[in-house]
């Protein structure tokens, strides 16, 4: 028993006082440690999203998220370390609010959520629509005198637009980013970009869209 003590007690028993004495020095610091506090701006994270199913609200708020915890924690505190999240699992179409509180916030488990502004979400949901809409080419310049544009084509002729059901139901076409076509005879070909005003309406497969303008003289026939 007494080899037992000497070999496992008193074998190096300085160092075993000191790692002590340090091991509490630490712990009595960080239990001591004055707390800090921050407020970190985070997107809100929705989570299982039904199957077609859109968000119709033209704008999604950022929650400010003010944590608190010891101040070394939040010195060294990333912004993507905490974020609220949001289960989208239940909603149908139409309006809901949602609640804003520490419980649908992520963060780490070293610091506590004191505040999440806003404390609720209105949104507005839809169903997802995806239809097809003519593209109109808009051109601009000025010609020789005597010379005006006869015709005007884009191809591809349409796009394939998505978003939810009302926002899309209501465009009734897609227009080109302005082409001008000054000094342009006979037939000129411009290469350019059509788009949607609305924001919440996306174009399915982004591509060029390449626009003839057709000039010709007052009066004359159509080119053959």
């Amino acid at each position: 028993m007494i080899a037992f003590f000497k070999r496992y007690v008193l074998h190096n028993f300085g160092l075993k006082v000191l790692s002590l004495l340090l091991a509490a020095g630490l712990w009595f610091l960080i239990s001591h440690e004055e707390p800090a506090e921050v407020a970190l701006r985070s997107p809100v994270v929705f989570q299982n999203v039904p199957p077609h199913l859109e968000i119709s609200s033209e704008s999604i708020p950022e929650a400010q998220i003010r944590v608190r915890g010891p101040e070394r924690v939040i010195r060294q505190l990333q912004a993507n370390e905490v974020r609220a999240e949001i289960s989208l699992a239940d909603v149908s179409p139409g309006e809901r609010t949602f609640d804003l509180t520490s419980q649908q916030v992520r963060h780490p488990p070293d610091v506590a959520v004191v505040q999440v502004v806003p404390s609720q979400l209105h949104l507005y949901f839809d169903t997802r629509l995806t239809r097809e809409v003519e593209i109109h080419p808009r051109v601009t310049g000025t010609f020789a005198e005597g010379e005006q544009i006869s015709k005007v084509e884009a191809d591809p002729p349409r796009i394939t637009i998505t978003g939810p059901r009302r926002h899309v139901e209501k465009v009734n076409a897609a227009t080109t980013d302005p082409v001008d076509a000054t000094g342009a005879r006979g037939s000129a070909v411009f290469t350019t970009s059509a788009y949607v005003p609305d924001p919440l309406v996306q174009v399915v497969q982004p591509t060029s869209i390449r626009v003839t303008v057709t000039v010709q003289q007052l009066g004359s026939g159509s080119p053959h």
